[in-house]
Protein backbone atom coordinates (compact mmCIF):
# COMPACT_ATOMS: atom_id res chain seq x y z
CA UNK A 1 0.00 0.00 0.00
CA UNK A 2 1.12 3.59 -0.42
CA UNK A 3 2.54 5.12 2.77
CA UNK A 4 4.32 8.42 3.14
CA UNK A 5 7.56 6.41 3.28
CA UNK A 6 6.98 4.46 0.07
CA UNK A 7 5.13 1.39 -1.19
CA UNK A 8 4.78 -1.31 1.47
CA UNK A 9 4.03 -4.94 0.66
CA UNK A 10 5.04 -8.51 1.43
CA UNK A 11 6.84 -10.99 -0.80
CA UNK A 12 4.73 -13.87 -2.11
CA UNK A 13 7.67 -16.29 -1.87
CA UNK A 14 6.02 -17.25 1.44
CA UNK A 15 3.32 -18.94 -0.69
CA UNK A 16 4.21 -22.17 -2.47
CA UNK A 17 3.75 -22.89 -6.16
CA UNK A 18 6.44 -23.29 -8.78
CA UNK A 19 3.69 -23.54 -11.39
CA UNK A 20 1.61 -20.39 -11.97
CA UNK A 21 -1.79 -22.05 -11.38
CA UNK A 22 -0.70 -23.25 -7.96
CA UNK A 23 0.80 -19.87 -6.97
CA UNK A 24 -2.26 -17.99 -8.24
CA UNK A 25 -4.54 -20.23 -6.14
CA UNK A 26 -2.42 -19.44 -3.10
CA UNK A 27 -2.67 -15.70 -3.82
CA UNK A 28 -6.45 -15.96 -4.22
CA UNK A 29 -6.67 -17.69 -0.84
CA UNK A 30 -4.42 -15.39 1.17
CA UNK A 31 -4.12 -11.95 -0.44
CA UNK A 32 -7.73 -10.73 0.07
CA UNK A 33 -7.55 -11.73 3.77
CA UNK A 34 -4.25 -9.88 4.22
CA UNK A 35 -5.49 -6.81 2.35
CA UNK A 36 -8.64 -6.68 4.49
CA UNK A 37 -6.50 -6.72 7.64
CA UNK A 38 -3.91 -4.19 6.47
CA UNK A 39 -5.32 -1.96 3.73
CA UNK A 40 -9.10 -2.45 3.60
CA UNK A 41 -9.99 0.80 1.85
CA UNK A 42 -6.88 1.48 -0.28
CA UNK A 43 -5.34 -0.56 -3.12
CA UNK A 44 -2.46 -2.75 -1.93
CA UNK A 45 0.70 -3.75 -3.75
CA UNK A 46 1.99 -7.29 -4.10
CA UNK A 47 5.65 -8.33 -4.11
CA UNK A 48 5.25 -11.09 -6.67
CA UNK A 49 7.59 -14.07 -6.72
CA UNK A 50 7.51 -16.09 -9.94
CA UNK A 51 9.55 -19.21 -10.55
CA UNK A 52 10.93 -19.66 -14.07
CA UNK A 53 8.15 -22.13 -14.85
CA UNK A 54 5.41 -19.77 -13.62
CA UNK A 55 6.91 -16.86 -15.57
CA UNK A 56 6.62 -18.81 -18.82
CA UNK A 57 2.89 -19.31 -18.21
CA UNK A 58 2.27 -15.71 -17.23
CA UNK A 59 3.82 -14.34 -20.43
CA UNK A 60 0.85 -15.87 -22.29
CA UNK A 61 -1.42 -12.85 -22.98
CA UNK A 62 -4.63 -14.60 -21.85
CA UNK A 63 -3.11 -15.69 -18.54
CA UNK A 64 -1.65 -12.24 -17.87
CA UNK A 65 -5.01 -10.61 -18.69
CA UNK A 66 -6.76 -13.02 -16.28
CA UNK A 67 -4.31 -12.08 -13.50
CA UNK A 68 -4.71 -8.36 -14.20
CA UNK A 69 -8.50 -8.70 -14.06
CA UNK A 70 -8.20 -10.43 -10.68
CA UNK A 71 -5.87 -7.69 -9.40
CA UNK A 72 -8.46 -5.11 -10.47
CA UNK A 73 -11.24 -7.02 -8.70
CA UNK A 74 -9.39 -7.36 -5.38
CA UNK A 75 -7.70 -3.94 -5.35
CA UNK A 76 -4.17 -5.27 -5.83
CA UNK A 77 -1.27 -4.18 -8.03
CA UNK A 78 2.32 -5.32 -8.61
CA UNK A 79 5.27 -2.93 -8.30
CA UNK A 80 8.09 -5.23 -7.16
CA UNK A 81 9.03 -8.83 -7.87
CA UNK A 82 11.41 -11.39 -6.43
CA UNK A 83 13.52 -12.90 -9.20
CA UNK A 84 16.10 -14.51 -6.89
CA UNK A 85 14.89 -18.16 -6.63
CA UNK A 86 14.64 -19.56 -10.18
CA UNK A 87 13.17 -22.98 -9.36
CA UNK A 88 11.25 -24.70 -6.57
CA UNK A 89 11.45 -22.82 -3.28
CA UNK A 90 9.29 -24.88 -0.92
CA UNK A 91 9.02 -28.55 0.00
CA UNK A 92 12.38 -29.49 -1.50
CA UNK A 93 16.06 -29.08 -0.65
CA UNK A 94 16.87 -25.54 -1.81
CA UNK A 95 20.06 -24.73 0.17
CA UNK A 96 22.81 -23.24 -2.10
CA UNK A 97 20.76 -24.10 -5.22
CA UNK A 98 18.77 -20.91 -4.58
CA UNK A 99 21.49 -19.25 -6.73
CA UNK A 100 21.19 -21.80 -9.57
CA UNK A 101 21.34 -21.00 -12.43
CA UNK A 102 23.54 -18.05 -11.52
CA UNK A 103 24.33 -14.83 -13.38
CA UNK A 104 27.02 -16.49 -15.54
CA UNK A 105 24.21 -18.32 -17.39
CA UNK A 106 21.90 -17.20 -20.18
CA UNK A 107 19.10 -19.08 -18.35
CA UNK A 108 19.27 -16.53 -15.50
CA UNK A 109 19.49 -13.65 -17.98
CA UNK A 110 16.46 -14.80 -20.01
CA UNK A 111 14.40 -15.55 -16.89
CA UNK A 112 15.08 -12.06 -15.52
CA UNK A 113 14.24 -10.34 -18.81
CA UNK A 114 11.01 -12.35 -18.98
CA UNK A 115 10.08 -11.13 -15.48
CA UNK A 116 10.63 -7.55 -16.64
CA UNK A 117 8.32 -8.11 -19.63
CA UNK A 118 5.63 -9.18 -17.13
CA UNK A 119 6.36 -6.34 -14.70
CA UNK A 120 6.23 -3.73 -17.47
CA UNK A 121 2.66 -4.88 -18.19
CA UNK A 122 1.57 -5.06 -14.54
CA UNK A 123 3.19 -1.86 -13.25
CA UNK A 124 0.71 0.99 -12.64
CA UNK A 125 1.49 4.28 -14.41
CA UNK A 126 3.66 6.71 -12.50
CA UNK A 127 5.41 4.06 -10.38
CA UNK A 128 8.89 2.60 -10.64
CA UNK A 129 9.16 -1.19 -10.71
CA UNK A 130 11.97 -3.38 -9.39
CA UNK A 131 13.05 -7.02 -9.41
CA UNK A 132 15.44 -8.39 -6.79
CA UNK A 133 18.00 -10.99 -7.79
CA UNK A 134 20.94 -13.15 -6.70
CA UNK A 135 24.28 -11.45 -5.87
CA UNK A 136 25.90 -12.97 -9.01
CA UNK A 137 26.02 -16.49 -7.58
CA UNK A 138 27.14 -18.76 -4.73
CA UNK A 139 30.68 -18.08 -3.54
CA UNK A 140 31.68 -21.69 -2.84
CA UNK A 141 30.62 -22.98 -6.24
CA UNK A 142 33.83 -21.48 -7.65
CA UNK A 143 37.43 -22.47 -6.97
CA UNK A 144 39.14 -19.96 -4.72
CA UNK A 145 41.69 -18.83 -7.28
CA UNK A 146 41.79 -15.37 -8.79
CA UNK A 147 41.29 -16.38 -12.43
CA UNK A 148 38.20 -18.54 -11.82
CA UNK A 149 36.54 -15.95 -9.60
CA UNK A 150 37.41 -13.10 -11.96
CA UNK A 151 36.11 -14.95 -15.01
CA UNK A 152 32.86 -15.71 -13.20
CA UNK A 153 32.40 -12.10 -12.06
CA UNK A 154 33.10 -10.72 -15.52
CA UNK A 155 30.62 -13.03 -17.24
CA UNK A 156 27.94 -12.30 -14.60
CA UNK A 157 28.57 -8.55 -14.80
CA UNK A 158 28.17 -8.56 -18.59
CA UNK A 159 24.79 -10.26 -18.26
CA UNK A 160 23.68 -7.66 -15.72
CA UNK A 161 24.79 -4.88 -18.09
CA UNK A 162 22.69 -6.58 -20.76
CA UNK A 163 19.67 -6.25 -18.45
CA UNK A 164 20.50 -2.55 -17.95
CA UNK A 165 20.52 -2.06 -21.74
CA UNK A 166 17.18 -3.84 -21.98
CA UNK A 167 15.62 -1.67 -19.24
CA UNK A 168 17.03 1.48 -20.86
CA UNK A 169 15.30 0.52 -24.11
CA UNK A 170 12.00 -0.26 -22.34
CA UNK A 171 12.15 3.19 -20.77
CA UNK A 172 12.82 4.86 -24.13
CA UNK A 173 10.07 2.94 -25.92
CA UNK A 174 7.36 2.47 -23.27
CA UNK A 175 8.18 5.09 -20.64
CA UNK A 176 8.28 2.36 -17.96
CA UNK A 177 10.78 2.97 -15.17
CA UNK A 178 12.31 -0.39 -14.15
CA UNK A 179 15.35 -1.46 -12.12
CA UNK A 180 17.19 -4.67 -11.22
CA UNK A 181 17.92 -4.84 -7.48
CA UNK A 182 20.91 -6.98 -6.53
CA UNK A 183 20.62 -8.65 -3.13
CA UNK A 184 23.86 -9.40 -1.23
CA UNK A 185 23.54 -12.34 1.14
CA UNK A 186 25.73 -14.63 3.27
CA UNK A 187 28.05 -16.71 1.08
CA UNK A 188 26.89 -14.97 -2.08
CA UNK A 189 29.63 -13.81 -4.47
CA UNK A 190 28.64 -10.35 -3.20
CA UNK A 191 27.99 -10.72 0.53
CA UNK A 192 28.52 -7.39 2.28
CA UNK A 193 27.79 -3.74 1.57
CA UNK A 194 31.51 -3.17 1.03
CA UNK A 195 31.78 -6.03 -1.49
CA UNK A 196 28.70 -4.84 -3.36
CA UNK A 197 29.95 -1.24 -3.61
CA UNK A 198 33.45 -2.34 -4.70
CA UNK A 199 31.95 -4.54 -7.45
CA UNK A 200 29.55 -1.80 -8.54
CA UNK A 201 32.19 0.93 -8.76
CA UNK A 202 35.17 -1.08 -10.04
CA UNK A 203 33.50 -3.68 -12.27
CA UNK A 204 29.87 -2.88 -13.13
CA UNK A 205 30.19 0.83 -13.96
CA UNK A 206 33.36 0.56 -16.15
CA UNK A 207 31.99 -2.51 -17.99
CA UNK A 208 28.59 -0.85 -18.36
CA UNK A 209 29.98 2.45 -19.64
CA UNK A 210 31.90 0.66 -22.35
CA UNK A 211 29.22 -1.81 -23.43
CA UNK A 212 26.22 0.54 -23.25
CA UNK A 213 27.89 3.44 -25.03
CA UNK A 214 28.84 1.08 -27.89
CA UNK A 215 25.56 -0.83 -28.00
CA UNK A 216 23.12 2.04 -27.54
CA UNK A 217 25.11 4.81 -29.21
CA UNK A 218 25.05 7.00 -26.10
CA UNK A 219 27.89 8.89 -24.41
CA UNK A 220 29.88 7.28 -21.61
CA UNK A 221 28.33 9.73 -19.14
CA UNK A 222 24.83 8.75 -20.30
CA UNK A 223 25.83 5.08 -20.05
CA UNK A 224 26.97 5.58 -16.44
CA UNK A 225 23.69 7.33 -15.68
CA UNK A 226 21.74 4.43 -17.23
CA UNK A 227 23.64 1.89 -15.09
CA UNK A 228 23.03 3.90 -11.93
CA UNK A 229 19.36 4.26 -12.75
CA UNK A 230 18.60 0.68 -13.74
CA UNK A 231 20.93 -1.36 -11.49
CA UNK A 232 20.33 -0.88 -7.77
CA UNK A 233 20.82 -2.58 -4.43
CA UNK A 234 18.19 -4.72 -2.75
CA UNK A 235 18.86 -3.95 0.93
CA UNK A 236 17.78 -7.07 2.82
CA UNK A 237 17.97 -5.97 6.45
CA UNK A 238 18.39 -9.54 7.72
CA UNK A 239 21.42 -10.12 5.47
CA UNK A 240 23.17 -6.92 6.54
CA UNK A 241 22.36 -7.63 10.20
CA UNK A 242 23.95 -11.08 9.83
CA UNK A 243 27.23 -9.41 8.88
CA UNK A 244 27.01 -7.04 11.89
CA UNK A 245 27.05 -4.15 9.42
CA UNK A 246 26.55 -0.55 10.48
CA UNK A 247 23.45 0.47 8.52
CA UNK A 248 24.29 4.19 8.68
CA UNK A 249 27.73 3.52 7.18
CA UNK A 250 26.36 1.32 4.37
CA UNK A 251 23.55 3.71 3.44
CA UNK A 252 25.89 6.73 3.41
CA UNK A 253 28.53 4.88 1.36
CA UNK A 254 25.88 4.01 -1.23
CA UNK A 255 24.70 7.63 -1.38
CA UNK A 256 28.28 8.89 -1.83
CA UNK A 257 28.71 6.65 -4.87
CA UNK A 258 25.31 7.58 -6.31
CA UNK A 259 24.05 4.00 -5.96
CA UNK A 260 20.32 3.74 -5.35
CA UNK A 261 18.47 1.33 -3.06
CA UNK A 262 15.83 -0.28 -5.27
CA UNK A 263 14.09 -2.04 -2.40
CA UNK A 264 14.34 -2.55 1.33
CA UNK A 265 13.49 -6.12 2.26
CA UNK A 266 12.31 -5.96 5.84
CA UNK A 267 13.39 -9.18 7.50
CA UNK A 268 14.88 -10.45 10.75
CA UNK A 269 17.49 -13.10 11.59
CA UNK A 270 18.09 -14.99 14.86
CA UNK A 271 20.87 -14.06 17.28
CA UNK A 272 22.25 -14.65 20.77
CA UNK A 273 24.99 -13.17 22.91
CA UNK A 274 27.34 -16.01 23.87
CA UNK A 275 28.12 -16.25 27.60
CA UNK A 276 31.41 -17.62 28.96
CA UNK A 277 29.66 -20.47 30.79
CA UNK A 278 29.80 -23.65 28.71
CA UNK A 279 26.51 -25.09 29.93
CA UNK A 280 24.71 -21.88 29.04
CA UNK A 281 26.38 -22.00 25.62
CA UNK A 282 25.22 -25.56 25.07
CA UNK A 283 21.63 -24.46 25.74
CA UNK A 284 22.01 -21.70 23.14
CA UNK A 285 23.63 -24.05 20.63
CA UNK A 286 20.68 -26.44 21.02
CA UNK A 287 18.23 -23.54 20.60
CA UNK A 288 19.94 -22.58 17.32
CA UNK A 289 19.85 -26.20 16.15
CA UNK A 290 16.05 -26.23 16.63
CA UNK A 291 16.07 -23.96 13.55
CA UNK A 292 18.17 -26.41 11.51
CA UNK A 293 15.98 -27.86 8.76
CA UNK A 294 16.70 -29.39 5.36
CA UNK A 295 15.17 -26.81 3.00
CA UNK A 296 17.29 -23.64 3.29
CA UNK A 297 20.85 -22.71 4.18
CA UNK A 298 21.07 -21.13 7.62
CA UNK A 299 24.55 -19.63 7.62
CA UNK A 300 26.00 -18.61 10.98
CA UNK A 301 28.28 -15.63 11.50
CA UNK A 302 30.13 -15.66 14.81
CA UNK A 303 31.62 -12.49 16.25
CA UNK A 304 34.80 -12.63 18.32
CA UNK A 305 35.74 -10.28 21.16
CA UNK A 306 38.31 -8.58 18.88
CA UNK A 307 35.65 -7.90 16.21
CA UNK A 308 36.72 -10.76 13.92
CA UNK A 309 33.83 -12.42 12.07
CA UNK A 310 33.91 -16.17 11.42
CA UNK A 311 31.49 -17.53 8.81
CA UNK A 312 29.93 -21.00 8.77
CA UNK A 313 28.04 -22.28 5.72
CA UNK A 314 25.13 -23.81 7.70
CA UNK A 315 23.98 -24.43 11.27
CA UNK A 316 25.50 -27.94 11.75
CA UNK A 317 28.99 -26.71 10.71
CA UNK A 318 28.77 -23.87 13.23
CA UNK A 319 28.48 -26.31 16.13
CA UNK A 320 32.22 -26.99 15.82
CA UNK A 321 32.89 -23.39 16.92
CA UNK A 322 30.28 -23.21 19.69
CA UNK A 323 32.74 -23.34 22.59
CA UNK A 324 35.44 -21.03 21.18
CA UNK A 325 36.23 -18.76 24.13
CA UNK A 326 36.59 -15.59 22.09
CA UNK A 327 33.10 -15.89 20.54
CA UNK A 328 30.76 -13.21 21.89
CA UNK A 329 27.73 -13.53 19.60
CA UNK A 330 26.11 -15.75 16.99
CA UNK A 331 23.73 -14.67 14.25
CA UNK A 332 22.03 -17.12 11.89
CA UNK A 333 20.27 -16.73 8.54
CA UNK A 334 16.71 -17.71 9.33
CA UNK A 335 13.95 -15.23 8.45
CA UNK A 336 11.70 -15.04 11.52
CA UNK A 337 8.49 -12.96 11.82
CA UNK A 338 9.57 -9.34 12.20
CA UNK A 339 7.13 -8.57 15.02
CA UNK A 340 9.01 -10.99 17.31
CA UNK A 341 12.01 -9.56 19.13
CA UNK A 342 12.18 -12.25 21.79
CA UNK A 343 12.15 -15.87 20.63
CA UNK A 344 12.55 -17.36 24.10
CA UNK A 345 16.16 -18.49 24.46
CA UNK A 346 17.17 -16.63 21.30
CA UNK A 347 16.50 -13.09 20.10
CA UNK A 348 15.82 -11.66 16.65
CA UNK A 349 17.65 -8.84 14.87
CA UNK A 350 14.48 -6.72 15.00
CA UNK A 351 16.49 -3.75 16.32
CA UNK A 352 18.31 -3.62 12.95
CA UNK A 353 14.94 -3.17 11.22
CA UNK A 354 14.10 -0.30 13.57
CA UNK A 355 17.45 1.35 12.75
CA UNK A 356 16.95 0.99 8.99
CA UNK A 357 13.38 2.28 9.12
CA UNK A 358 14.63 5.22 11.17
CA UNK A 359 17.32 6.07 8.58
CA UNK A 360 14.73 5.76 5.81
CA UNK A 361 12.22 7.98 7.62
CA UNK A 362 14.73 10.77 8.12
CA UNK A 363 15.66 10.73 4.45
CA UNK A 364 13.73 8.50 2.07
CA UNK A 365 16.14 6.05 0.45
CA UNK A 366 13.81 3.90 -1.65
CA UNK A 367 10.24 3.77 -2.93
CA UNK A 368 9.88 0.06 -2.17
CA UNK A 369 9.51 -1.70 1.19
CA UNK A 370 8.83 -5.43 1.22
CA UNK A 371 8.42 -7.71 4.23
CA UNK A 372 10.09 -11.03 3.43
CA UNK A 373 9.58 -13.95 5.83
CA UNK A 374 9.56 -16.94 3.48
CA UNK A 375 10.51 -19.56 6.10
CA UNK A 376 7.04 -19.64 7.64
CA UNK A 377 6.50 -23.29 6.71
CA UNK A 378 9.70 -24.44 8.46
CA UNK A 379 9.48 -22.27 11.58
CA UNK A 380 9.55 -24.08 14.93
CA UNK A 381 5.94 -24.71 15.97
CA UNK A 382 5.92 -22.33 18.93
CA UNK A 383 6.44 -19.36 16.58
CA UNK A 384 3.96 -20.44 13.89
CA UNK A 385 0.63 -18.67 13.36
CA UNK A 386 -1.85 -18.97 10.49
CA UNK A 387 -0.06 -17.61 7.44
CA UNK A 388 -2.37 -14.69 6.51
CA UNK A 389 -2.55 -13.63 10.15
CA UNK A 390 1.25 -13.69 10.47
CA UNK A 391 1.81 -11.63 7.29
CA UNK A 392 -0.88 -9.10 8.27
CA UNK A 393 0.69 -8.74 11.69
CA UNK A 394 4.11 -8.11 10.13
CA UNK A 395 2.77 -5.42 7.79
CA UNK A 396 0.79 -3.75 10.56
CA UNK A 397 3.91 -3.82 12.75
CA UNK A 398 5.80 -1.82 10.07
CA UNK A 399 2.91 0.64 9.71
CA UNK A 400 2.92 1.05 13.49
CA UNK A 401 6.65 1.97 13.42
CA UNK A 402 5.85 4.67 10.86
CA UNK A 403 3.14 6.16 13.07
CA UNK A 404 5.12 5.73 16.29
CA UNK A 405 8.27 7.44 15.17
CA UNK A 406 6.69 10.31 13.29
Amino acid sequence: MITEYGQLTYCTNIHGGEAWDEHFESLKTHFPVIKQAVSPSQPMGIGLRLADRASRTLTEPARLAEFMDWLGDVGGYVFTMNGFPFGAFHGTVVKEHVHTPDWTTTARLHYTKRLFVILAELLPDGMDGGISTSPLGYRYQYADDGATRQGMRQQATRHIVEVAAYLYQIRQEQGKDLHLDIEPEPDGVLETGEEFIAWYVNELVPEGMQLLSNQLGITRAEAEQAIKHHIRLCYDVCHFALGYEDHHVVVEALAQQGIQIGKFQISAAIKAAMPADKRARKVLGDAFMAFDEPTYLHQVIAKHSDGLLVRFRDLPEAQTGLFEEQVTEWRSHFHVPIFLEDLGTLKSTQSDILQVLDIHKHSRRSNHLEVETYTWGVLPEQVQRPIAESISRELNWVLHQFIDHH
